[in-house]
């Protein structure tokens, strides 16, 4: 079995010597014991980062064949850095880990990943058994993102990110996949076949800086909901049902005092009416814009990335 480990790096310096160390030790031990081929290989994905990033994995490449790189053109973002690095381990793997970088996915649930594999599994995720190194407020907000996003119809796996194993032939499945918009861990389970779940528990970044501070957290979440469901559109046509039911019962109720003559100015009523409305009206647009806004990027057919260069032996 040729394994190769896909990892999206941005702005890794920090990190990557020690991702890297533990990296070898765990490909080398299952090489070992027989677990995979010793032509594996793990793949590191320069996201067009600003500091040494390429450096190190160029460094690395060149003391030890088992490093492998590809370095973007510019940044894409994890997503599309992600997709590129699996795209070119589908020409030469039977099966393919991603995880990221920053040492937080733990690496020896790869054991058990590669055991159901074996067994016949073509999809394996990596699930988190427990938030406890989260804060409450992140916990709070990623749970109730992946409730959300099951209640608008989208197909996702609790507490997976994108910590998971795919074989040659979901990996070429998921790559008939063309949409700019990615949100791949909603993607992936649209695949098919037969998968099956590994849990393990996450740890502290090892060093450097999180790449997804709260901003960028709720813009990626938008994303996966608005790439994965139309519901929020059918959520705006039944407010707009339910609040024109109600415009007219008000004006039932308004031609009925005006009728009986008990008729009063009301001046703030009218006013917490008309903001209340504009603001639903600005919400409905903006969501409609935001799927038109999809639209047009699907049809420019754009490239998702574009490689700049490629190291792998």
């Amino acid at each position: 079995m040729k394994l190769y480990v896909v990892m999206p790096c941005y702005n890794e310096e920090a990190v990557l010597p020690e991702t890297s160390k533990r990296m070898k030790k765990k490909m080398h031990k299952l090489i070992e014991e027989g677990k995979i081929s010793s032509k594996s290989r793990v793949l590191f994905i320069d996201d067009g980062s600003k500091d040494k990033t390429w450096h190190l994995i160029e460094t690395l490449h060149q003391e030890d064949c088992i490093f492998s790189g590809v370095k973007l053109s510019r940044n894409r973002g994890h997503q599309n850095a992600l997709l590129a690095g699996l795209t070119v381990a589908s020409e030469y793997a039977d099966a393919v880990i991603s995880m990221d970088a920053d040492l937080q996915d733990d690496i020896n649930a790869m054991d058990k990943m590669i055991d159901k594999y074996k067994s016949g599994c073509d999809i394996v995720y990596g699930v988190r058994s427990k938030r406890d190194t989260d804060t409450f407020f992140k916990r709070f907000t990623a749970e109730g993102f992946y409730k959300l996003l099951e209640k608008l119809g989208g197909e996702i796996v609790y507490n997976h990110a994108d910590y998971r194993l795919m074989s040659n032939r979901a990996l070429k499945s998921l790559l008939e996949y063309k949409e700019v918009n990615l949100f791949l861990r909603g993607i992936v389970p649209m695949v098919g076949f037969q998968s099956d779940i590994v849990e393990y528990e996450r740890s502290e970044r090892y060093a450097g800086e999180s790449k997804y501070p709260l901003k960028k957290m709720l813009s990626f979440a938008f994303e996966g909901i608005t790439s994965l469901s139309i519901k929020p559109i059918r959520m705006i046509f039944n407010l707009g049902i339910f609040i024109g039911i109600i415009g007219v019962v008000g004006l039932i109720y308004s031609l009925i005092q005006y009728i009986s003559g008990s008729t009063v100015s009301g001046w703030t009523s009218t006013i917490m009416s008309i903001w209340l409305l504009g603001g639903l009206q600005l919400i409905a647009i903006g969501v409609i814009g935001e799927y038109i806004g999809k639209v047009y990027l699907e049809t420019k057919e754009r490239p998702r990335f574009i490689i700049e260069t490629t190291l792998i032996d």
